[in-house]
């Protein structure tokens, strides 16, 4: 089997993948859902040796209504606490940052195809999703969590 065959397999065989979306830019992208209601990509870019695994998340209107309402001291903190701990899950992240309030951000992991098993797969997928958590417990904890009238049952709620 191929590479693409080998991740659709490992993919399928954990039944994480969602669906193959086209990709000019890609050998192949495959959505799939880890754990049940997030959406993750799994990459590999044309012409390059690694497959990424990706999570990018549009930070809610609701949160970023409590960042606006926080001092810009207590959203400098946020933010340096943020690229800390991010730092620490040994991931790659991009935050969008418009006078000191989180928009969005995208964690990535790269792993090479020389270093590609299964279990590298999955436990890379779990490490990116575990970073894209503690971005979601910083805002929760620096912020004050969610207004009164927005459902808290799913942690998940306030991302997009």
């Amino acid at each position: 089997m191929n590479l693409e065959d080998n991740v659709k397999q490992w993919l399928s065989d954990e039944d994480l993948l969602r669906e193959m979306k086209y990709d000019e830019n890609a050998d192949f992208h495959f959505i799939v859902e880890f754990p049940k209601e997030n959406i993750m990509d799994v990459v590999k870019p044309t012409g390059k040796d690694c497959v990424i695994i990706a999570c990018a998340t549009q930070v809610a209107q609701e949160h970023v209504n409590l960042m606006v309402a926080s001092s810009p001291q207590v959203r400098r903190d946020f933010i340096l606490d943020l690229q800390f701990g991010l730092n620490s899950y040994l991931v790659d992240f991009e935050l969008s940052i418009n006078q000191d309030l989180l928009q969005q951000f995208v964690v990535t992991d790269t792993i090479y195809e020389d270093g590609l098993t299964k279990n590298e797969l999955m436990k890379t997928i779990k490490r990116v999703f575990k970073a894209k958590l503690h971005c979601i417990f910083l805002i929760d904890k620096a912020f004050g969590g969610v207004s009164p009238n927005v459902s808290s049952s799913n942690q998940n709620d306030m991302f997009v």
